[in-house]
């Protein structure tokens, strides 16, 4: 229960920052909207924005390979409540530090030096105008390569020692920087400055790192001790692997450009702008439980304790679909709305609305089995095994061209959205079939919860969708706007839980509990 409780505790606190995170993210995309619509500027900085973002997000980020490689290896080292790491920990750091450092910089440098030619193979049908402008913001992002794995690594060891609030509210740094400079940049119309800010941002975030991994007791000294190191071995079987995996990932992207470069104009950043949507309340969802699981699964699988791993899964993918499932349909039925409420001003107009709101909507249908694969996958790293995930992520990059071909001239940026969704499922399902041959989760008890979660929600959202039907307002009235999609929204939700109440689904049961609890708590306190 103790243990239960800490999850608990660093899970809303998780939550909390990332909330602030998504938010000043949201207020970002808010402003780049504002001033640069969907349009030439905006995509050439997206086209470019999706190389450094391999290095910053997925690959340094919060859950990617060098995270989760340093969580992996070195929560089976350390003791959090140690002061001190000891010189070999501390030896370790560093030789991964240094062959990351070497590694990053020299990919930087093959980036700038090729970048028109990279974005001439990437964007469809010789945009020369689009490609040099892409360029251009590309050469301005390379430090954001160099950075990006040295501060997954800084990630990992701030997670290990159970310091979970710098590295999932340092991306604020990032979004701060992009709203200052273009709110002072005003009248640059090649949006160059987009790309200065993200660079700045990517700087900020490795100098709030560097001083929280020296407190911890780390010594930041150059190691080239690659040989003859298992430990560093064993990192780098984790980190290989996984960042191929991120690669192949980054792949689906590279796909997705060169269809979406067929499309019409802006189609590329309203499929940026959909995904961020998206992963708002996803990210908030998956962030807050995943990290502070996977320490746990890593320590448990040391441990061959398989009972408990089996019970923290479900314990946390069920309450991960209890929220993702309303969200799903919430998105599905109030998306223009949303999208109109959020971006629609300035130089974003009602075309960019319907644009973002399409492909926010088959992108929707993603939620559940994206939950499920990134819990599994944190699963496959507990036991060392960052192949596995690789090969299946790299068995769909076909299947992804596929679709995307298929759906492409009826649907138009819709495809795109689609094909994500059904490949994510592809991946799901094909890892957790994989798993069993190491650790049989009982998937019964999860499709059994899934099952009842949809009959509440498509019941809820069912009575909700005839009121949403019915209610107009003054379509000119953005408060009116505001009024009707947060009070649908918090009525479809509160049917939601009624009827998961009346399912007798257990997350609901616990829920009332802890708030009877809290209540009770208070009043006694007083």
């Amino acid at each position: 229960m103790s243990k239960e409780n800490s999850l608990l505790k660093a899970a809303w606190l998780i939550a909390f920052v990332t909330i602030i995170s998504k938010f000043v993210g949201f207020l970002r995309d808010v402003c780049i909207a504002n001033y640069y619509g969907a349009g030439l500027v905006s995509d050439a900085y997206f086209y470019a924005y999706q190389i450094p973002s391999l290095a910053i997000i997925l690959m340094g980020g919060v859950g990617g390979p060098f995270h989760s490689a340093t969580v992996s290896v070195f929560a089976k080292l350390v003791n959090p409540d140690d002061k001190m790491p000891s010189e070999k920990v501390n030896k370790l750091f560093n030789t991964f530090l240094t062959g990351s450092f070497i590694f990053f910089a020299i990919f930087s440098v093959l980036i700038f030096i090729f970048s028109d030619e990279i974005l001439g193979f990437i964007i469809h049908g010789n945009n020369t105008e689009l490609i040099n402008l892409a360029g251009v913001h590309l050469r301005i992002m390379t430090p954001v390569i160099l950075i990006g794995g040295i501060i997954g690594i800084y990630y990992g060891l701030l997670i290990t020692y159970r310091s979970f609030l710098l590295p999932n509210i340092s991306p604020v740094l990032m979004s701060l920087s992009i709203i200052a400079i273009i709110a002072f940049s005003k009248g640059d119309n090649l949006g160059i400055s987009l790309a200065v800010a993200t660079s700045i941002g990517a700087v900020l975030q490795f100098v709030v790192q560097f001083p929280a991994v020296k407190k911890l007791g780390f010594k930041i000294k150059p190691n080239l001790n690659f040989k003859n190191n298992p430990e560093f071995k064993n990192l780098i079987e984790l980190v290989f692997p996984a960042a191929l995996s991120s690669t192949i990932g980054q792949i689906y992207v590279y796909v997705d450009m060169f269809f979406a470069s067929q499309l019409k104009e802006g189609a590329w950043t309203a499929i940026g702008y959909a995904n961020r949507v998206f992963q708002f309340p996803v990210g908030i969802l998956v962030t807050a439980f995943l990290v502070p699981l996977f320490p746990i699964f890593s320590k448990l699988v040391g441990e061959k304790n398989y009972d408990d791993i089996k019970y923290y899964f479900h314990k946390g993918v069920g309450l991960l679909n209890f929220v993702a499932i309303p969200i799903m349909f919430g998105i599905i039925m109030l998306a223009y709305d949303a999208v109109q409420l959020i971006f629609q001003r300035g130089e974003f107009d009602s075309h960019a609305t319907y644009m973002v709101s399409q492909a926010l909507i088959f992108l929707s249908f993603a939620i559940i089995p994206y939950v499920f694969r990134d819990s599994i996958t944190r699963i496959f790293y507990s036991f060392n095994d960052s192949k596995t995930p690789f090969l299946v992520a790299f068995s769909s990059i076909i299947l992804k061209f596929i679709l995307n071909s298929l759906f492409i001239e009826k649907l138009g940026i819709a495809a795109i959205t689609l094909s994500t969704s059904l490949v994510t499922l592809f991946n799901a399902s094909l890892l957790g079939i994989i798993l069993l041959k190491r650790i049989n989760l009982d998937y019964k008890i999860y499709f059994k919860n899934i099952f009842k979660m949809l009959i509440a929600a498509i019941l809820a959202f069912s009575i909700n969708f005839v009121i949403y039907k019915y209610w107009t307002y003054d379509t000119n009235s953005w408060i009116m706007l505001a009024v009707k999609t947060f009070s649908i929204f918090i009525f479809s939700m509160t049917l939601y839980v009624i009827f998961a109440a009346i399912f007798k689904i257990e997350y609901v049961g616990e829920l009332l509990e802890r708030i009877k609890n809290y209540i009770k708590g208070k009043f006694i306190r007083r």
